[in-house]
């Protein structure tokens, strides 16, 4: 069984922020892993997990970071794979340091960022970004966005 997404997470305290991308990925029977490693504490590991993802066979990268949130960058600086950059609400300024840390990245190294503590739709981005050569994938997210359009015109 080869993997689909990727995901490292700077912090295990930022785990729990996860619990909803995890949920997604389990509704739409996406292959993930999960793994801590820190830019800053453990760049070899980040590293190693990105060179795995790609033996692996995963078709993207999330990393999700709170303050300085170097993460996504490194990961993007690694490999060629789409990465979405998931920055989480950490410390004083409430996610806006870790916001601004993965939308400016340099030219060469583009990152795809979600709001932060968007879990979900960081999920929802790499369902959709799948579902480019998964055709079923591709129906379920159909079938869910009608859902969605249903429910609103209820509500």
């Amino acid at each position: 069984m080869s993997l689909d997404v990727a995901v490292l997470v700077g912090s295990p305290r930022d785990l729990e922020k996860l619990q909803p991308l995890e949920e997604v990925f389990q509704r739409y029977g996406i292959r993930y892993w999960m793994k801590v490693a820190s830019a800053h504490r453990s760049p070899q590991k980040v590293v190693a997990l990105v060179q795995k993802a790609e033996e692996e066979g995963a078709g993207l990268l999330v990393a999700a970071a709170g303050l300085a949130a170097y993460l996504p960058g490194v990961v993007a600086s690694r490999t060629v794979l789409p990465v979405i950059g998931l920055p989480l609400a950490a410390g004083s300024l409430g996610g806006l340091d870790a916001l601004l840390s993965v939308v400016q990245m340099p030219r060469g190294v583009p990152v795809a960022t979600v709001a932060i503590d968007q879990a979900v739709n960081a999920a929802l981005l790499a369902a959709e970004i799948l579902s480019l050569r998964n055709p079923s994938l591709k129906e379920k997210l159909l079938a869910e966005r009608r859902l969605w359009e249903e429910e609103g015109a209820k509500g």
